[in-house]
């Protein structure tokens, strides 16, 4: 099976990595807005170049699109049109219209696309929906989730980004459906610019907290930050009738009691998302291979990735508004 990979930054650097490594794979193709890292790239795993997309999908088996968010959508249309099975980083688009017709044309081609949200591959958050189904967590009063940077993103990565919902939160918001089992109905969302006043510039902000209300009655609450002092903290807590657990509370969680006899916080924080889920990139990326040879079905689809962005957007309507917005508000 030849894969080919468009985009290889940071992210794309690392999913060619894992696909080369599937014993499936016998070979990737990579291609980039910038050939001279294209090539390099190439060099260093042993890859294959094409030029431009076109050339690369009609040498490939499969495609992993992991360019900048503003070409998602034009991809995954040309993957459809090739025939071609594609993974995607999130999210499809920044748009609603675009992420509908997106979704209208992988439904109506029969395609397969597989979106990268790579916490559905997490073992926590595994265990943690599973506790939900079998009745352990009883009723889910509250769900708790935090998601904080250890870094704010370069600046030239903010405009095109879609804002911290789109782009941060978009995970927590799909985890949190994927876990309870629950829709999200309304949230309420207010931010702040508290770290760096570089995100006022382009009308975000670097600093969040939303309610959100779920379709079994489930309460959440969401935070995010663009900077966390002790290094990339993202979590959630349940709580329910019968049991109160956590995931991404381990070792490594850069937090510190100041209760006294409490041990120091850890000595090595994670320090990044790829440190963070390193073991959920490589089981989502295998995942793909084996959806793409026909093996598994696909566990996250263009239609999971349309209402995490609905959330989003329902969000960002809310803070700019200062009002809940119920998600059925949001339309193309």
């Amino acid at each position: 099976m030849r894969v080919g990979i468009v985009g290889v930054g940071r992210i794309g650097q690392y999913h060619a990595r894992v696909v080369r490594d599937h014993p499936d794979v016998a070979s990737i193709v990579v291609t980039d807005a910038d050939p001279a890292r294209a090539a390099q790239v190439a060099a260093e795993l042993g890859a294959e170049t094409e030029p431009g997309v076109e050339r690369l999908l009609e040498s490939v088996d499969a495609v992993v699109i992991a360019s900048s968010t503003d070409t998602h959508a034009a991809l995954i249309h040309a993957t459809v049109e090739a025939g071609l099975p594609a993974f995607c980083e999130k999210p499809i688009a920044l748009d609603l219209a675009s992420a509908s017709e997106v979704v209208r044309h992988v439904r109506e081609a029969g395609a397969l696309v597989q979106v990268g949200f790579q916490r559905r591959f997490d073992v926590g958050y595994a265990a943690a929906r599973e506790a939900v189904r079998d009745g352990t967590l009883g009723k889910v009063y509250v769900v708790r989730i935090a998601g904080h940077d250890a870094v704010p993103p370069h600046e030239s990565y903010i405009p095109g980004s879609g804002g911290i919902f789109r782009d941060l939160h978009i995970h927590d918001f799909d985890i949190a459906r994927w876990v309870l089992g629950q829709e999200i109905e309304e949230v309420y969302a207010t931010g702040a610019v508290l770290c760096d006043p570089m995100f006022a510039k382009y009308g975000d902000v670097d600093t969040t907290a939303a309610t959100i209300s779920f379709s079994g009655g489930t309460l959440g609450v969401v935070t995010g930050a663009r900077h966390d002092a002790r290094g990339y903290d993202v979590r959630m807590e349940l709580f329910g009738s019968g049991d109160t657990v956590a995931v991404g509370w381990d070792a490594r969680t850069p937090l510190r009691s100041v209760e006294p006899g409490m041990p120091p916080g850890p000595a090595r924080p994670y320090d990044s998302f790829l440190d963070r889920f390193d073991a959920a990139y490589r089981s989502e990326l295998n995942a793909f291979v084996d959806v793409a040879r026909g093996y598994t079905p696909n566990p996250c689809t263009v239609d999971d990735a349309e209402i995490a962005l609905k959330v989003a957007l329902a969000c960002e309507r809310s803070r700019r508004e200062r009002r809940p917005v119920g998600v059925t508000e949001i339309r193309e």
